[in-house]
């Protein structure tokens, strides 16, 4: 069964459903307003936190990712250049540093202009998508801030598509 043929009513609140979301897959979350969810998600690598906002005036579910960095401040240059390389590569959604929180940001938004209702099956793609993303690219973002690759070495990491089981 589709996570959307669980849901009965066309009216639900875009943050209702992720909140059943969450509860259905049991992450870890907490509802902080009518308009907004924070949730801690494990990864492979890290847990990652992800907000997820609704905003009436521009109809927009928008969703972040984030995890942890620190990396040392000569190596900025080459991780912006990296995550130049990330961003040319994805087309459904966007990572950023912040360098003042130490944040590799993963964001994304989901336009639902002119009443448009998200349904389940789409926020959790959504969601499923940002972790994926965030993990996809982690390794490369370490390799690039400690291990002095270059961005386009490190690149190779994340395309490469591992097969088996090590």
């Amino acid at each position: 069964m589709a996570l959307s043929e669980s849901y009965l009513s066309d009216d639900l609140h875009p943050i209702d459903i992720v909140e059943s979301l969450a509860t259905e897959c049991e992450w870890d979350f907490d509802r902080l307003g009518q308009d907004q969810i924070a949730m801690a998600i494990e990864g492979q690598w890290r847990t990652y936190s992800i907000t997820l906002a609704w905003s009436e005036y521009d109809e927009t579910l928008r969703l972040i990712c984030t995890f942890e960095m620190e990396p040392p401040e000569a190596r900025l240059p080459a991780i912006y250049e990296t995550l130049n390389e990330i961003n040319d590569q994805s087309w459904a959604g966007a990572l950023s540093f912040w360098s003042e929180q130490q944040l590799m940001v993963w964001r994304y938004g989901l336009i639902l202009a002119g009443g448009q209702m998200a349904c389940p099956d789409q926020i959790d793609t959504m969601i499923r998508a940002a972790v994926l993303s965030a993990e996809r690219y982690y390794p490369a973002l370490q390799l690039v801030a400690w291990g002095d690759r270059t961005p386009a070495d490190a690149m190779q990491v994340a395309i490469a598509e591992a097969y088996g089981r090590a």
